[in-house]
């Protein structure tokens, strides 16, 4: 099954990271869920994370996206599809 993930940003380091099963039409519900658990305020939705969220399928939100004041620096929400393919890296140096 597919998954939503989100991470918490803060000097360049995943500080808090979640993911949760979902299908892309109820990503938005999910998210909800994910932000209630972490204990996060709703971002503001602009026209830009619309756009990036239907054509990439991510998108990230700054602190000025919150109403209220948060403890990281970007929160990025990706989902994740599930095609069926194994992602492995081709790169040797991940050959262990």
């Amino acid at each position: 099954m597919a998954r939503i993930w989100m991470k918490t940003i803060k000097n360049h380091k995943i500080v808090e990271n979640r993911t949760a099963p979902c299908e892309f039409e109820t990503a938005p519900q999910v998210l909800g869920e994910l932000l209630r658990e972490a204990d996060i305020a709703r971002p503001l939705w602009l026209d830009k994370h619309l756009k990036e969220w239907a054509r990439f399928q991510r998108t990230a939100f700054l602190p000025e996206h919150f109403v209220e004041d948060v403890r990281f620096d970007r929160l990025e929400i990706e989902f994740l599809p599930d095609d069926g393919k194994v992602r492995k890296s081709q790169d040797p140096r991940n050959a262990f």
